[in-house]
């Protein structure tokens, strides 16, 4: 029965093409809506009839030419949708734009239906989902609790399984702590892949619109197909959105003992252990760190003079209208006249110095692993600090878009009290596809049912091994392989990993002279030459990505045709033959890591 669906993109598309019409599906996403009887999730619902009009615009169904055909979404209510009122939660800030925002017509493009524009913190200030002009939205998990914000809305609606995903936005963490607090997954992609264009700002420097969905796969696939260059937005850089690939061992840092925060949540601490245990099972090297600099960055956030962003997009109705802006949206955006240009540069500097930092901190790391949120916050707390218990949910987000960092929020394992565990994984801008590929193993071994509806996770389909059309294979046989010190020139290009594979017996290998990094040369044998068999990785890469990266690779490294052992010809690094007269020949140990193992065998002894 339609009241018994999943709304998992699987589940919706296995049912269309057995017949179920999409028009089926809008009336079941309202009949959901009236029976959750909770007026504070969305501040604008259009009539069914338009619904069903705009799925029965849709045509046959057709999941190659539309990824996201029939599936529901709810709206963050500061992003545009033609015809609907934007409020920005502050009904005294309501127009009604002509236009879709860029990405809600990216979105319809793909084949998803708007179906309401879901409630926030006002002007999107708040980590909590309560500050708001109207009911704030009920935790899908437990009313008694937040509903995590700035987004509080659009987490609770796909929390409560009334659409299949949502669009926030994230500045501090709006679209990864309504995750945690809801049970869910929340998507915020590398700054700038997703346009702004339509979207009222916050901090418009560093901010991005968000993914809510019950799955790792389905948030991914909404990824991928509202990434797109808008170049009327000033902030919107090209950003590639691949498919997941196979998971590799991978170097995850994680706060060290002395500057993990759990604010006296024991249930939080020992979740956060547990899924650091289950990493380490699975192969993956974990590294402390101190956070310090990471949570001196998330404080500048909001203390410092990045607060005045805030107060650029409302200063006209804070000057006309003081009454229209909650009291807390008025302390913490007045707090702007504090400082001054001198102020700002300051901060920059400071920024700039512990930004360097972070960078040496994360060097040589593919990720970070983080508690999405330190301790769960419940509505008592709220109340009692409004603006402490607030700065608590962000003590693990604020600092990520001033990094410019992607993350990916995971549902993990329920912790003790029952309520679902959360943890956030965190990499360099343009890495969204790396954890995916990460994320969706993790949900789906150690995370129960999504949100409250109950629905089993959908089997997760094999990751993609094969490249796309649109992408070229690459061998990377040293630094550049997972978990080396260049591996992040592929990733952060958008490129995955597809398998482990050797050469062909037809190579010699080498340590060259020079580094840091120590590099190899993989020279082609000559006819009478004895060759051997070398391991490599072989790494899809965006064919619109392959130009750039091969401009970074310095001589005597080339790329050119090596053939795998499998008979295969792919692109990979092969080096100059004059360069090995003064190279180190490693063939004899087959490959770069090998190598590497014996260079630390000679350290240790």
């Amino acid at each position: 029965m339609i009241q018994d669906l999943p709304f998992f993109l699987a589940t919706l598309h296995d049912a269309y093409a057995g017949g179920l019409r999409p028009a089926e599906v809008m009336r079941e996403c309202r009949r959901r809506i009236e029976a959750a009887g909770d007026p504070g999730i969305f501040l604008h619902l259009p009539q069914e009839a338009d619904l069903v009009a705009m799925a029965e615009a849709l045509g046959p169904f057709d999941p190659q030419a539309m990824p996201l055909y029939g599936l529901p979404f709810a709206v963050k209510d500061n992003i545009d949708v033609a015809g609907w009122p934007t409020t920005a939660g502050c009904p005294a800030f309501a127009y009604t734009p002509d236009a879709d925002a860029f990405v809600i017509a990216q979105l319809r493009a793909a084949g998803a239906i708007p179906v309401g524009k879901a409630s926030l913190d006002q002007f999107a200030t708040g980590l909590n989902g309560t500050r708001t002009t109207g009911p704030a939205p009920l935790n899908a998990i437990n009313a008694e609790l937040v509903p995590g914000g700035s987004s509080g809305g659009s987490g609770v609606a796909v929390g409560r399984g009334l659409v299949s995903f949502s669009l926030g936005t994230d500045t501090a963490g709006s679209g990864r702590v309504p995750a945690a607090m809801n049970g869910i997954v929340g998507l915020k992609p590398t700054l700038g892949a997703f346009s702004a264009s339509g979207v009222v700002p916050a901090c418009r420097s560093c901010e991005t619109v968000s993914v809510f969905a019950l799955s790792v796969d389905d948030a991914h696939a909404v990824f991928r197909a509202a990434t797109a260059y808008d170049p009327a937005d000033g902030y919107a850089r090209p950003v590639a959105a691949p498919l997941p690939g196979p998971v590799t061992p991978l170097a995850i840092g994680v706060p060290d003992a002395a500057s993990r925060e759990f604010f006296g949540d024991a249930a939080q601490e020992a979740n956060f252990a547990a899924t650091l245990d289950w990493l380490k099972a699975q192969g993956h090297r974990i590294a402390e760190l101190d956070f310090a600099p990471l949570y001196e960055i998330a404080v500048m956030l909001y203390d410092g003079p990045w607060v005045a962003e805030r107060h650029a997009v409302i200063q006209d109705l804070m000057e006309r209208r003081p009454d229209a802006v909650l009291p807390v949206i008025r302390e913490i955006v007045g707090k702007a006249g504090r400082f001054s240009a001198t102020d700002t540069f300051r901060a920059q500097y400071r920024f700039r110095d512990l930004k360097r930092q972070a960078e040496a901190l994360m060097a040589g790391l593919d990720m970070l692993c983080v508690p999405t949120v330190p301790a769960l916050c419940s509505l008592a707390d709220i109340a009692a600090e409004p603006v402490a218990a607030n700065s608590r949910l962000g003590t693990y987000t604020n600092f990520v878009n001033l990094l410019d960092m992607a993350a990916l929020a995971v549902p993990v394992m329920p912790r003790a009290d029952g309520h679902p565990g959360n943890v956030t994984l965190i990499a360099g801008a343009g890495e969204d596809a790396v954890l995916a590929s990460l994320g969706r193993v993790m949900q789906a071994d150690l995370a129960g049912a999504p949100g409250a509806p109950g629905w089993p996770l959908p089997a997760l389909a094999p990751a993609a091994t094969a490249a796309a059309a649109d992408e070229i294979i690459v061998a990377a046989v040293g630094a550049h392989m997972s978990g080396l010190p260049l591996n992040h020139e592929l990733t952060s290009r958008g490129g995955r990993f597809l398998e482990a594979a050797r050469t062909a017996p037809d190579y010699r290998f080498y340590a060259l002279a020079g580094g840091p990094p120590k590099r190899p040369g993989l020279v082609r044998c000559g006819e009478n030459e004895q060759g051997h068999s070398i391991a490599v990785e072989l790494w899809a890469l965006p064919a619109s990505q392959m130009g750039d990266f091969m401009k970074g690779i310095p001589a005597p490294l080339t790329i050119g045709t090596l053939t795998i052992s499998d008979g295969r010809g792919v692109l990979g690094f092969l080096c100059e033959s004059a360069a090995t007269a003064t190279a180190t020949e490693i063939s004899h140990l087959g490959g770069w890591r090998a190598f590497l193992e014996t260079l630390t065998a000679k350290a240790a002894s």
